[in-house]
């Protein structure tokens, strides 16, 4: 991760000492939705750094049919943030409306909060629409003296958010993620190694490269991890890069010649 700026850091550990008793204060009076969407208010101008008056609106609820808050920059929507009462314990189910009503505004990003637990979701526009938990935080349990926890912090904050942190964060999870290392564990570069070795330690075993794709795919590899909406998308982004990575590749010359002698001539 880039470098946070030494502004930013002091910001956001200030911010932390600042509203994790605040927040457990409420917890303790049980808060309902309204006061925790103030503190949250606070919490987005003073910890992440986001001006309450220009980038935090709540425009986008109507009687709270779509989300109680959103993020603008610049004039432009960038993520909604649907608020929960401090002692609701958040569940998937809660961004629903958000998601539906963020898919249809083009937007990719929604934030379930209850002001400790803050989640951070991405759109994926499927059919039907569906929503991908990107980033967890368990903002009272976080510690001032961790740059970690830091990290993750500034993952959210507008100067992160200005760099697309999140974006980069949410890249390098897919990359890591189960369904890319599935895909990537059948690709053939992978069995083309795996088969190597094996006949390394048994050099007088026959093995060729379906076999040792077949006991992958039947007995190492999870099933769900094969299968499912997922899993294609990784398929196909990895089958995306490896032939723009052949395309790449200048052509070899032909055995015998030279690539001058491959240059055509002119008269």
């Amino acid at each position: 991760m880039a470098a946070i700026p030494k502004k930013v850091s002091e910001r956001l550990i200030a911010g932390l000492k600042r509203y994790q008793p605040i927040l457990s204060a409420a917890k303790a009076r049980d808060v309902g939705e309204a006061d925790t969407v103030t503190i949250i208010k606070d919490m987005l101008a003073d910890v992440f750094g986001y001006d309450k008056y220009s980038d935090v609106t709540s425009e986008h609820s109507i009687r709270g049919t779509f989300c109680d808050l959103a993020i603008k920059i610049d004039n432009q929507l960038q993520t909604l943030i649907e608020v929960k009462a401090i002692g609701l314990e958040l569940k998937d189910q809660h961004v629903k409306q958000a998601i539906d009503y963020a898919a249809n505004q083009g937007v990719d990003w929604v934030l379930l909060t209850n002001g400790i637990t803050w989640r951070v979701y991405h759109l994926v526009f499927a059919k039907p629409i569906d929503q991908e938990l990107v980033l967890e935080i368990d903002f009272c349990g976080l510690s001032p003296r961790l740059e970690s926890d830091i990290e993750l912090l500034y993952l959210w904050c507008k100067e992160g958010w200005q760099r697309s942190m999140l974006g980069e964060y949410h890249i390098q999870k897919q990359a890591l993620s189960r369904f890319f290392v599935g895909a990537m564990l059948q690709t053939d570069a992978v069995i083309d190694v795996v088969r190597r070795e094996l006949r390394r330690v048994s050099p007088d075993v026959r093995i060729d490269s379906d076999q040792i794709r077949d006991v992958l795919i039947k007995e190492v590899i999870k099933r769900e991890v094969m299968e499912g909406e997922k899993a294609d998308e990784a398929r196909k982004k990895i089958m995306k890069a490896a032939n723009k990575a052949l395309r790449a590749t200048p052509a070899k010359p032909a055995k015998g010649k030279s690539a001058a002698e491959d240059q055509p001539t002119s008269d």
